[in-house]
């Protein structure tokens, strides 16, 4: 009893979130954008075969400062990339969903600390993984503590993606709770049924905790999450292509998605896979992927954020809220965080990763810290830097993730040298 108290007391230290709000602008920014330089990353992006199509929109300092596409969106079809042009997102989808739960948030419905199960009962009795049995099985025990919402937010729940190889994932893909056939109720109850990974706080581990978020919204907004979204996001911004359903005749500025070979080609996917989550049949509507969208826009939507939760004059959240959205939220004490180092010298927000320290080697991609952004599964990217009043929004189709598109299109935005300004 008393290593487990002992336990328990250390993993509740680490749910605190370490403070250092995000930067404000400072006025001029420190590089010139080059659209040259820029136009150039992008044609050799397709000139390399590393992505059938690429296009780029920035915004700054007020105003539209760029904009370009190289290559085709379907290579097949030979339509270009164009700015109209709608792209799964797939992972962009989550900075979405986290602002529409943060949102009731401001309507006091819930408190981040609060305990999940408390709105959510399925996930009151979730079991953490500790080892094997001699059976070859796994041995569960009871959490340290309950899951909170923070948690959920930060990938700090010990929820698994599939993505690991432990007997957590074995167990995520048998019980399939991502399944489109699923509603998101029972995409939860299935979910609370695949052990932790680790106890709640203790490590960061990309999971399928934003499709809790999804299910939470609906819950507390009382109306489906799809319908929410649009409701009070989508179309208050003015996005009106973007969506998780799609009417059929957008399917011809659809872009097809490609997997790079070992030997470089690349090969179409099959339509029906990729189109699956727009346009064809489905119950469950995923939190963390799932929306189709074009360059302007999501845009609008990281405008809002630079913004400070307001776009022409729409208020979306609170600048408060944005600030606290985009701080570190990961407890020093939290070294395991999975792939997150591979992003560069970052934290991780509620729902963003967030840049804490300038780049330290010519690897790392460039960017100024207090920025916050995410990507997509076909390699998308969208980054909001506050310290030189700018949002990106980068769309590419091609997996698997290729994080040195990333590296490239940032270096042809600021410059190769470019590290940014010291942190506070």
């Amino acid at each position: 009893m008393q290593r487990r108290s002992a336990l328990a007391t250390i993993v509740l230290g680490l749910a605190a979130p370490r403070i250092g709000w995000a930067r404000e602008p400072v006025g001029a920014p420190a590089f010139t954008l080059d659209h040259t330089r820029i136009d150039a990353a992008l044609r050799q992006m397709v000139a390399g075969r590393r992505a059938a199509g690429a296009s780029a929109l920035i915004w700054q300092q007020g105003a539209e400062r760029y904009f370009g596409a190289a290559g085709e969106a379907d290579r097949e079809a030979r339509r270009p990339m164009k700015r109209d042009t709608l792209v799964q997102i797939f992972s962009m989808t989550k900075p979405v969903t986290g602002v529409a739960l943060m949102q009731l948030w401001e309507q006091a419905k819930f408190g981040l600390d609060d305990p999940l199960a408390r709105y959510l009962p399925a996930f009151g009795e979730v079991k953490v993984i500790d080892g094997t049995g001699a059976d070859g099985k796994p041995v569960l025990r009871a959490p340290a503590r309950p899951i909170t919402i923070r948690d959920i937010m930060r990938h700090t729940a010990g929820f698994s993606y599939g993505m690991r190889d432990t007997a957590a994932d074995v167990i995520f893909h048998q019980i399939n709770p991502l399944a489109l056939t699923n509603s998101l109720e029972e995409m939860g109850n299935k979910l609370a049924h695949v052990p932790l990974l680790f106890d709640p706080g203790a490590e960061w581990s990309y999971s399928a905790g934003v499709d809790v978020q999804a299910l939470l919204v609906e819950h507390l907004a009382g109306e489906p999450f799809e319908q929410h979204v649009r409701r009070t996001i989508l179309d208050p911004l003015g996005m009106h292509d973007t969506g998780w359903t799609q009417p059929p005749e957008r399917l011809a500025r659809f872009a097809a998605s490609y997997v790079r070979q070992a030997d470089g080609t690349l090969v179409r996917q099959p339509d029906e896979k990729t189109r699956a989550l727009n346009f064809g049949p489905r119950r469950l509507t995923m939190g963390g992927a799932g929306l189709a969208s074009t360059l302007d826009d999501y845009m609008r939507f990281a405008r809002m954020l630079l913004g400070r939760g307001t776009l022409d004059g729409i208020r979306i959240l609170a600048p408060s809220t944005i600030r606290l959205m985009s701080t570190d939220q990961l407890d020093p004490r939290i070294t395991r965080r999975f792939f997150l180092p591979g992003k560069g010298a970052v934290g991780f927000g509620l729902d963003v990763a967030v840049r804490t320290a300038q780049p330290r080697t010519a690897t790392e991609n460039r960017g100024s810290v207090g920025e916050f952004f995410w990507d997509g599964a076909e390699t998308t990217l969208f980054w909001v830097d506050p310290a030189n009043d700018m949002a990106v929004v980068f769309f590419v189709q091609v997996t698997p993730f290729d994080g040195s598109l990333h590296h490239d299109i940032r270096a042809a935005v600021y410059g190769p040298d470019y590290i940014g300004v010291p942190g506070d």
